[in-house]
């Protein structure tokens, strides 16, 4: 039988565009989309258009009680996130949930808390997990071939913010509803991806930001920089200034005996011996790996491979750099 899937909130960009997870779904012959819900009666006809008609539905509570569905996934806005996975949770339905899962911290460490309090399966899809250079990375670690790690490096320059407006997320500028702009957005999986290879909270030393680019109230591009308590110094960096489509990007973790870097496709590692090619692309895009991922560790009983309590420990690190940066 296949997994019968509600979606919540699928004015959220992330439904058809860019990571396109319930376009991901709709492929998917061992799933059905069995309604899609959105406060504007117009996009989510709009989007189910585009997914097979699946029922549309305005109130995602009576959708649920209507449908009664397997697995849920949220989009939706950035302000009702966090209400929105404590009705799950409260329901009982598992779901995967996309970033930031709330407007700031604070929300989602009470969503963390539930989460963990009733057991409920509770994913996060911060997707760069899945990058061949963080697999490496970590192998690496693990096997002590950087020696003392210096530094890791992380770029994320995206196309223009005026994207989400096109996509029929204009409220992605707006900081009230949004929390914040690009660190906020794109900079949570710099951020997640720093902690997980290091394996080790962090602390903000240092923020820039700025929104010269396109004048909007939020920040079209930010710098930020992190240190472990073992002394590994972090950068991220990301912004939505990059003109035209794709974008600007390149890892890089650096040790005293070896430096690991992905950029424009390829991956390779320095040593004192050469430079070595390795694999750098995934199989499937990233989203799409996350997705299928989800839904296999629900099913087979495991933890997500990402959960709300890392999105927390990413969101923390961007509410500081907020608050350092309005200082």
């Amino acid at each position: 039988m296949p997994v019968r899937i509600a979606a919540i909130g699928v004015g959220h960009w992330h439904s058809l565009f860019d990571a396109a997870y319930l376009k991901t779904l709709a492929r998917m012959p061992d799933v059905q989309l069995v309604g899609v819900q959105d406060p504007d009666a117009a996009m989510a006809l709009q989007r189910a258009a585009q997914l097979g008609e699946p029922p549309t539905f305005t109130d995602y509570r009576e959708m649920l009680a209507k449908t009664r569905p397997d697995f849920v996934v949220t989009l939706g806005r950035h302000s009702e996130m966090a209400g929105i996975a404590h009705f799950l949770l409260d329901e009982g339905y598992p779901f995967l949930i996309e970033k930031p899962v709330g407007l700031n911290a604070q929300e989602v460490r009470g969503v963390a808390d539930k989460a963990a309090a009733e057991g409920v399966f509770a994913a996060v899809p911060l997707f760069q997990r899945f990058q061949p250079f963080v697999s490496h990375a970590r192998r690496m670690l693990a096997e002590g071939a950087f020696g003392p790690v210096s530094h890791f490096y992380f770029r994320s320059n995206r196309p223009s913010s005026a994207r989400y407006v096109a996509w029929g997320a204009p409220w992605m500028l707006d900081p009230a509803v949004a929390g914040g702009g690009c660190l906020r957005n794109i900079g949570l999986h710099g951020i997640d991806a720093f902690l997980f290879v290091t394996g080790e909270d962090a602390q903000v030393t240092g923020v820039q930001m700025s929104s010269r680019a396109h004048g909007a109230r939020v920040e079209d591009y930010a710098t930020l920089l992190l240190r472990t308590a073992s002394g590994v110094l972090g950068t991220i960096e990301v912004g939505n200034t990059f003109p035209g489509k794709g974008a600007d990007a390149e890892w890089k973790l650096a040790g005293r005996d070896a430096l690991l870097v992905q950029r424009d496709g390829s991956l390779r590692c320095t040593t004192a011996a050469g430079e070595q090619q390795l694999a750098g692309q995934p199989a499937e895009p990233l989203p799409v790996i996350a997705v299928r991922d989800a839904l296999a560790r629900w099913q087979s009983g495991q933890a997500p491979a990402a959960g709300v309590e890392d999105c927390y420990r990413a969101m923390r690190l961007v509410d500081e750099a907020y608050d350092i940066a309005g200082r």
